[in-house]
């Protein structure tokens, strides 16, 4: 093979700028010596790894193959000069990271600035969206995601509990009552996210128990059911970390807290399922577990 590992990561810089003049820039390359590193790097593999146009630039079928084993490899080199260097924390080169929006903005975003300032050679793309993304599709390294996972080929490690519970205003207490056991919730308002209308709930020893619970107001977003509940609509299921403020507050009560809420949420971050952990995806995932021991904790 006649390329080298430059030519690989310019390869990764035009995948994600689509634009080889500006990833060419990065390196110090001219626009016709970014070309034809890339054309020699199609040379040698034998196939065309990208599309160009006057416009744009994007990637071929197995310039999308190629692209999974240029990150690896790149990976795979910085991975083996960290394990070299005695574990040596200095990283660099771009982390795109995706997370739902409430708990990104609340709980990712305040700590961007003190990472970058410990690792000043790294890049950071947080994408925050309350739709789930596939991370392989659309090349994220890395994706904090809050619930409970369906079995996938990714790998996940559990940063942190996500415990929940039901909470109303003082406000819709004091109109409607409080209720006194699970089956009272059919006779209230419950704010529902995202259509589901039965509530599980873990009784004594292994049994559980469904509620087929109703109301007037349904949304796919988290932070309206929240401010729906402040505002005394009804009752909501909610994790803890989402209305502790609320709750701390006064705005918000915890109701029926003998009951535990099933399926169990936790925090997760999930990752590709490359045999190589990239150094700075390690370093990111380890940094966000140590900010996230102060989100509350099942009891």
């Amino acid at each position: 093979m006649d390329w080298d590992l430059l030519s690989l990561r310019l390869f990764l810089r035009v995948a994600a700028l689509r634009a080889i003049g500006k990833a060419g820039e990065e390196f110090g390359f001219s626009p016709a010596t970014a070309t034809q590193r890339l054309q020699a790097l199609e040379a040698s593999l034998g196939v065309s790894l990208l599309n160009r146009t006057t416009r744009s630039v994007t990637l071929t079928l197995d310039g999308e193959r190629f692209l999974t084993h240029a990150k690896g490899i790149i990976d795979a080199v910085e991975e083996a000069r960290l394990d070299i260097s005695g574990g040596e924390t200095r990283i660099k080169g771009l982390l795109r990271v995706t997370a739902s929006s409430t708990f990104g903005h609340r709980y990712i975003a305040p700590h961007i600035a003190e990472f970058m300032a410990d690792h000043p050679e790294a890049e950071v793309q947080l994408h925050l969206s309350d739709n789930v993304v596939d991370i392989v599709e659309q090349g994220f390294d890395l994706a904090i995601r809050v619930g409970a996972l369906a079995p996938s080929s990714l790998r996940a490690r559990k940063l942190a509990e996500s415990p929940r519970a039901l909470v109303a205003s003082p406000e819709y207490l004091a109109e409607h009552g409080f209720p006194g056991n699970l089956d009272d919730l059919k006779k209230h308002n419950c704010l529902l996210q995202g259509g589901g209308q039965n509530w599980l709930f873990k009784m004594s020893g292994k049994k559980h128990k469904k509620v087929a619970v109703s109301g007037s107001f349904q949304t796919n977003s988290g932070e309206a059911i929240a401010i729906a509940a402040v505002d005394g609509l009804g009752i909501a299921m909610k994790s803890l970390w989402d209305v502790q403020d609320h709750l701390e507050a006064g705005r918000l009560e915890i109701l029926l807290p003998e009951h535990r809420i099933l399926p169990d949420w936790d925090i997760w971050a999930v990752r590709p399922a490359s045999p190589v952990l990239p150094a700075r995806t390690k370093l990111f995932t380890s940094f966000l577990a140590d900010k996230f021991k102060t989100l509350p904790k099942r009891p």
